[in-house]
């Protein structure tokens, strides 16, 4: 990645662990760059991409501590932590535009697109065919887009449960779909 070599590293992580703001400085300046660019990836908005590397670093210092290097490289650790923090922030732009549309009531959706194709396929017969709690879990998991951490928050129930749920319902499906398949 850099110039810099494993002892190197090594030293400058000890000296960030000590509190060294210096050397916090220096890790800022040899991977913002690399960083900025994994965080990139994710999100698009410049603005919201700042303040994602600002949220990162923060991460790093208060964190430092728990960076163990027979886990792995240290810009490995920080990578995880820039792509985690980049994911956080896509889930609360979506929750907060998806709050938006609520307020503004407005019916602009995607859902007509993917109901067409559903039917298209059959798939939307052989959701039918589920028992209703499976139905649920695929249609906010996989017609709407839901993760399993907002179905559980959506229908205030427990985030094993829902898992439980799709994993049945995909197994269903799967099963169909193999069916379908040899018999086609």
């Amino acid at each position: 990645m850099d110039s810099l070599n494993s002892i190197e590293i090594t030293d400058l992580v000890h000296k960030v662990k000590a509190g060294n703001q210096s050397a916090f400085g220096e890790v800022y300046d040899r991977y913002c760059g690399a960083i900025n660019s994994v965080i990139g990836r994710f999100i698009i908005d410049e603005d919201l991409a700042q303040d994602v590397l600002q949220d990162t670093f923060i991460k790093v210092w208060k964190n430092i501590q728990m960076y163990d290097d027979s886990k792995g490289s240290f810009f490995t650790w920080m990578l995880n932590i820039a792509r985690n923090t980049s994911i956080d922030a896509l889930r609360k732009t979506k929750k907060e535009s998806k709050s938006e549309i609520q307020i503004l009531e407005t019916t602009v959706s995607s859902s007509t697109t993917v109901q067409q194709n559903v039917g298209t396929i059959g798939l939307k017969q052989l959701v039918e065919q589920l028992p209703a709690e499976q139905q649920t879990m695929i249609e906010y998991l996989y017609f709407k887009g839901y993760t399993q951490q907002e179905v559980a928050d959506e229908l205030d129930i427990p985030l094993g449960t829902v898992k439980t749920r799709s994993r049945m319902a995909m197994t269903e499906l799967r099963k169909w779909f193999t069916l379908l398949i040899l018999w086609i």
